[in-house]
């Protein structure tokens, strides 16, 4: 994609981010991975995550210079691994006292439910501060400081006030949120900050919102909504003098969607296609009277359980060719997009920077991961 230099920036030495990874090789990558996936029931999702991660990070520069990620799949895997040691029992508590709390008292289990959404917050903030960490330019990390608790009730009271405003306050708490975050962030010594406005985000989404309760418009209002909040995002981050400014316009990322809407569809129909053919093969060999049996409850164990692995292997091929479209377009897509429309201003600041902070471990990675609440 071809960018345009925004004419507004100030003086200084400024450079287009540049993504120059191949849609291809990216398509193998995901594809051999879900594959591994498969074959190793899940565990192969450390090693495709950081792929990935690799794949994305080394292919984004600026000035020519790649960004680099350090992370290892083992570190993905001890994290995760110690996380379900925390959360294991938690999770046996939780639903021991859920039974027992529903029996005295409807909606007694709903505070066990809050907990665990903070405990997502949490687990979200303290996965951002590992990846990071792993996240290197010119020989310079990226750290962040902070507690995943103070993010956390944050992030509730910010939901709870939108679910009060019904939504109309969730542009302030993206606000807020994200400037918790930055001001936690560094670039070596250079600290990170936010200038982004809740306001701002508002005017930009709020007619939107309303198109949205149109029936089917959402598959148009919710790409453009998204692209507007990644180019309001991406022009509100600062590290010292350094700023970023995105000409990402809405409407970029609705191809992107629908990709992921018309191979969805794509794969369902052929999934059905492929059982409709088994049934048929099926009652050219063992005819009316078989079908009969199976009615009748006369089909032998075996077979059930033969047709229950069948039927838990085609939900697993359909979610694995699934993540690979959804991968492929909506993470590596909207990162292309993203990457290619943003600019870099102030460079002359990050020239002399010096090396700050320590790499973390991967357990809010972890937390995050068991909680299927993991980003790329």
């Amino acid at each position: 994609m071809n960018h345009t230099p925004v004419s507004s920036a100030p003086a200084g030495r400024s450079a287009n981010v540049v993504f120059s990874g191949e849609r291809r090789d990216f398509r193998r990558l995901v594809t051999r991975g879900a594959l591994l996936e498969l074959c190793t029931a899940g565990f192969y999702r450390f090693w495709l995550a950081t792929d990935m991660r690799r794949h994305m990070w080394s292919h984004t520069s600026v000035e020519g210079d790649a960004v680099e990620y350090t992370g290892t799949a083992k570190e993905l895997l001890i994290g995760f691994l110690i996380a379900l040691a925390i959360l294991v029992p938690i999770y046996l508590v939780y639903a021991l006292i859920g039974i027992e709390a529903e029996r005295a008292q409807a909606f007694a289990s709903i505070p066990l439910v809050l907990f665990f959404y903070a405990f997502a917050q949490f687990a979200i903030y303290r996965a951002r501060r590992y990846r990071a960490s792993r996240t290197i330019w010119r020989g310079v990390r990226f750290w962040m400081t902070g507690s995943g608790w103070s993010y956390s009730w944050r992030a509730c009271l910010w939901t709870l006030f939108g679910v009060i405003t019904v939504g109309i306050a969730m542009p302030w708490r993206e606000a807020a949120l994200e400037r918790f975050k930055m001001r936690h962030s560094y670039y070596g010594d250079l600290q990170g900050a936010f200038v982004g406005t809740g306001g701002r985000l508002f005017k930009r989404v709020w007619w939107l919102w309303v198109l949205s309760l149109v029936p089917l418009a959402i598959l148009f209002t919710y790409p453009t909504i998204k692209g507007r909040t990644w180019q309001w995002w991406v022009s509100g981050i600062r590290f010292g003098n350094v700023r970023f400014e995105s000409n990402l316009e809405g409407s970029t990322l609705i191809g992107l969607y629908w990709a992921v809407f018309g191979w969805g569809l794509l794969i369902l129909l052929i999934d059905g296609a492929l059982i409709a053919a088994a049934f048929g093969i099926a009652w050219a060999v063992i005819g009316s009277n078989g079908f009969q049996k199976i009615a009748q409850g006369q089909i032998l164990a075996w077979h059930w359980y033969a047709a229950y692995g069948v039927n838990i292997a085609n939900y697993l091929l359909i979610a694995l060719a699934v993540g690979v479209v959804v991968r492929i377009y909506l993470f590596r897509g909207i990162w292309e997009r993203i990457a290619n429309s943003t600019s870099v201003h102030g460079l002359e600041a990050a020239d002399n920077v010096r090396a700050r902070g320590d790499a973390v471990n991967a357990l809010g990675e972890g937390f995050a991961d068991s909680l299927d609440i993991g980003g790329l």
